[in-house]
C-alpha cells in the first residue's frame, strides 16, 4: 500500500459516555437539531470517526456552525449546545474576556 491513509476509528465515546458507532451517529436527513445530536456528531469528528470535512458534508454544516458547535461543547459541554442556553453563555464569555 502507498501514499497516506487516513486513521479511521470503529468507535468514540460519545458525550454520555456511550459507544458511538458510524450507524449510532444522527439520520443524514435530520430536521431537529438536539444537544445531544450536535454533541455526538462533536464526539464523532473529535474521536476521529469522522473528519470535519465529512460532518459539514454529511449533515450539510458550514464550517463556521460546526466550529460553533465544538466552542459550545469545549466551554460549556453538552449544556452549552442548548439553544434556550446559548445567550446567556456567550454573554459570560463576552464578559470573561473583558477581564
Amino acid at each position: 500500500m502507498h501514499g497516506k491513509q487516513a486513521f479511521r476509528r470503529a468507535t468514540v465515546i460519545g458525550p454520555l459516555g456511550e459507544l458511538l458507532t458510524m450507524d449510532l451517529l444522527p439520520a443524514l436527513t435530520i430536521s431537529r437539531w438536539t444537544a445531544r445530536r450536535k454533541a455526538e456528531v462533536v464526539a464523532a469528528a473529535n474521536g476521529g470517526l469522522l473528519t470535519i470535512e465529512e460532518v459539514c458534508e454529511r449533515y450539510a454544516l458550514t464550517l463556521e456552525e460546526f466550529s460553533s458547535w465544538q466552542r459550545a461543547v469545549d466551554r460549556s459541554g453538552l449544556l452549552g449546545l442548548r439553544t434556550t442556553h446559548v445567550q446567556r453563555y456567550r454573554g459570560m464569555y463576552q464578559r470573561q474576556q473583558r477581564y
